[in-house]
């Protein structure tokens, strides 16, 4: 092991260990043992989510610390080099906790910005259909235009429940 990697390991206090591939067992996920919530899904979801990458971050700023002294201390290129890529992953996670809020965001509006309006609407069908759909009318303006038809005449005759 290289100097470098003894300090890095002395500052994240890392033991070296050998750890045989045979020997590890990785954990069972069981689907029984999730948490329950009584928030829906999204919602426990984003908290989860969010939650993780506070970690993330949060670990990624000790990492840089640790990893900006171990340059100091060497003046390496490479440990320089390291510190900038664990900077541009931390602004990434970063960006991705923005992303998460916008989508959260973004699902919690949807059912409020539909509209009604339609354009552009296409009839598909013949002339006789759109005909017998233009004259479709119900029982209660067919009776309307019965009283309008009897003023314009200038009768007034009783309907048939009038004559009943």
């Amino acid at each position: 092991m290289s100097k470098l990697e003894e300090n890095v390991n002395a500052i994240l206090g890392i033991e070296k260990e050998n750890i045989k591939v045979e020997d590890f067992n990785p954990p069972e996920i069981k689907k029984d043992n999730l948490p329950v919530t009584d928030k829906p899904h999204v919602d426990a979801d984003y908290d989860t989510s969010r939650e993780n990458y506070y970690s993330l971050i949060d670990k990624g700023q000790k990492a840089i610390d640790g990893i900006l002294e171990i340059a100091k201390e060497g003046q390496h290129p490479r440990a320089y080099e390291v510190a900038g890529q664990l900077i541009g992953q931390v602004a990434q996670v970063t960006d991705k906790l923005q992303d998460l809020q916008k989508k959260l965001r973004d699902l919690k509006e949807i059912p409020n910005k539909t509209t009604a309006t339609i354009k552009n609407a296409l009839f598909v069908g013949s002339t006789n259909e759109l005909q017998k759909m233009l004259r479709k009318e119900s029982p209660e303006t067919s009776a309307e235009k019965a009283q309008e038809n009897e003023v314009i005449d200038g009768e007034t005759t009783k309907s048939k429940k009038d004559k009943d």
